[in-house]
């Protein structure tokens, strides 16, 4: 039996296998988990499930969400949006959502 330890290790090398130029590559990830599902290995279910853990918080990693309670302006929201481009890398994905709950100014959501 394999140890976490391991695992962990498989599953984080596996990870960046999927990186192309910092960002995943959807392709890659699918092609990773029928590989391992169907190699049947010792381990491969909990190979498996941290390799999907360690995809999903990448995937937060890659996400923002700005809330205002009033529409942005195109400035402020290009300002803000390049901010965190600056902070987290190219390929961030940063939805505008307007949230009328906000007394004023905006919330930054970035994992």
């Amino acid at each position: 039996m394999k140890t976490v330890k391991q695992v962990k290790r498989e599953a984080r090398h596996l990870l960046r296998l999927c990186l192309v130029d910092g960002s995943l590559d959807e392709n890659r990830v699918r092609q990773v988990i029928q590989d391992v599902l169907t190699s049947k290995r010792r381990g491969y279910l909990a190979l498996e499930n941290q390799f999907e853990r360690l995809v999903r918080l990448e995937r937060m990693r890659q996400s923002a969400e700005v809330q205002s309670a009033t529409p942005l302006p195109a400035d402020v929201g290009t300002n803000v949006e390049n901010r965190l481009v600056r902070m987290r890398g190219s390929g961030l994905s940063v939805p505008f959502n307007q949230r009328p709950a906000l007394i004023s100014g905006k919330r930054i959501r970035a994992a």
